[in-house]
């Protein structure tokens, strides 16, 4: 109940109060003054008696100053104009200026930062009922006394409760029982997913909120700030926990190698802050004032895509795969191991490079590499049939760069042995002597002989055969001579 401005000032020139709780009377007021402006709540009748009211009913519920909605905390002093000016105040004491109990302090700082936005009527009374009830319930029977002024008269919340509608009065219990749930102090954390992060790839990081008894709390609208990352291609976001109270959730992509979440949020203060008004007797009243800014943040490091590395070994004369054989995968001087996407070296269990060894198309392959690197394959030991030019000293090898999500293909080919023929062609039974080949790579002496040898048989072979047909030819004519009578 709060008694209107004009009337109220006048009576207090006159020395007579016209006295109601933050629950007021309306009184036409003259048409150059501002009006008193109910927001949402509940008129309740009648109103509680205390000398000087006037009034029929009471106002339970939130007053329009200056665009606002306000809630009154100095019960039965004058309800404050649309256009009442205040300043800032100091911490919320009863009316009777005795400091709150920590537990009652903390219980209406989150009922400020979680109703005052409200637009239920029920909830806007419930909350003044309680704010009364909390900062001017009697401290001794007689403040009761029907025969106080506005200034000694206590909120008899009984006496009110019992007057508001049903609706209002569960919102009552409601909004008590979420402020002794979810109280605070609150804590925040960033948690960064466990995988490490990669650079373009989106994952799930979380923002917990937790009230005094260490559980979540639900709907709490948080602010996000992204450093080396973004959500959804921004900066910046919006989220809030849910409506069980489990963790906030967002999908954070990296951009640089230094990834950072940080979050700011609304959280109930120890203890809420009154505005007081600027003119004597007006109550004092509370819209936020009870919330403080809750931080916290989270960095980790990211790493650019894995890429990989494919190898192929091939014969050089034919292009032909070549299977079975090792090679090491190093880092760029060939000595060293190459580094896996964790930035942990390859190595193998003699704790040297790890080896590779193709495959029956001739290929092996690696992935998950750190990228940008380096890397190089070395041949371990050449394969049979390629051991004539392998070099233990200088081993056959290839290098490449392994960049961001890509494989480097790699390719060493091994010149295979020179082939073996005999150095004489064996005859009969005899033992034949083994003679390759020349020096030079031409054919040997013993092979060029063998072949001169062979021609000339060939050739006496072929004289004899054809003296036998002249032969032949010859008998033939000379019978036929003797038959036919010459």
């Amino acid at each position: 109940m709060a008694r209107t401005p004009i009337g109220a000032r006048l009576a207090a020139a006159l020395t007579s109060a016209a006295v109601i709780a933050c629950v007021t009377t309306v009184v036409t007021a003259p048409a150059a003054a501002a009006a008193v402006k109910e927001g949402l709540g509940h008129r309740t009748t009648p109103a509680q008696p205390y000398r000087g009211n006037q009034d029929a009913y009471d106002w339970l519920g939130s007053y329009v100053v200056n665009g606002e909605q306000v809630w009154c905390v100095q019960y039965a002093h004058t309800a404050p104009d649309s256009d009442e000016q205040y300043r800032p105040g100091e911490q919320l004491k009863t009316k009777w200026g005795t400091a709150l109990p920590a537990d009652v302090a903390a219980d209406i700082s989150y009922l400020l930062l979680r109703y005052t936005t409200t637009e239920s009527r029920d909830e806007a009374a419930a909350l003044a009922h309680l704010l009364h009830t909390w900062t001017a319930s009697p401290q001794n029977a007689g403040q009761l006394d029907p025969s106080n002024g506005f200034r000694e008269i206590a909120y008899d919340a009984p006496f009110h409760l019992s007057k508001l509608p049903a609706g209002a009065r569960k919102a009552v219990d409601d909004l008590k029982a979420d402020a002794a749930a979810n109280r605070g102090p609150w804590t925040a954390a960033v948690t960064a997913p466990t995988a490490p992060q990669v650079i373009g790839t989106p994952d799930t990081w979380t923002v917990d909120v937790r009230n005094a008894r260490d559980r979540g709390v639900a709907d709490v609208e948080i602010t996000v700030t992204l450093t080396d990352a973004t959500v959804d291609g921004e900066t910046t976001a919006t989220v809030s926990t849910g409506a069980d109270g489990t963790p906030a959730a967002l999908e954070v992509t990296p951009t640089g190698p230094d990834p950072k979440v940080s979050v700011s949020l609304l959280s109930p203060a120890e203890r809420p802050v009154v505005r007081q008004a600027v003119q004597v007797d007006i109550q004092r009243v509370v819209s936020t004032g009870g919330e403080k800014e809750l931080t916290a943040s989270k960095a980790v490091t990211a790493v650019t895509p894995p890429g990989g590395v494919a190898v192929a070994k091939v014969d050089k004369k034919t292009g032909k795969a070549i299977k079975g054989v090792s090679l090491r995968l190093t880092g760029a001087d060939k000595t060293s191991p190459a580094l896996d996407q964790d930035g942990e070296p390859l190595v193998g269990p003699d704790d040297k490079p790890v080896v590779l060894v193709t495959g029956e198309d001739g290929t092996a392959e690696v992935d998950n590499l750190r990228t940008p690197q380096e890397v190089c394959v070395v041949e371990v030991a050449a394969p049979p049939g390629y051991d004539d030019a392998f070099d233990p000293d200088n081993p056959p090898s290839a290098c490449g760069v392994v960049e961001p999500g890509d494989t480097v293909t790699l390719k060493l080919a091994n010149v295979p042995n020179k082939p073996t023929v005999p150095r004489t062609i064996p005859a009969g039974d005899e033992p034949a002597a083994a003679a390759l080949t020349s020096g030079d790579g031409g054919p040997s002496t013993g092979l060029l002989t063998g072949i001169g040898a062979l021609a000339a048989l060939l050739v006496a072979a072929l004289g004899l055969l054809v003296h036998q047909a002249r032969r032949r030819r010859e008998v033939v004519s000379r019978g036929m001579q003797r038959d036919w009578g010459y």
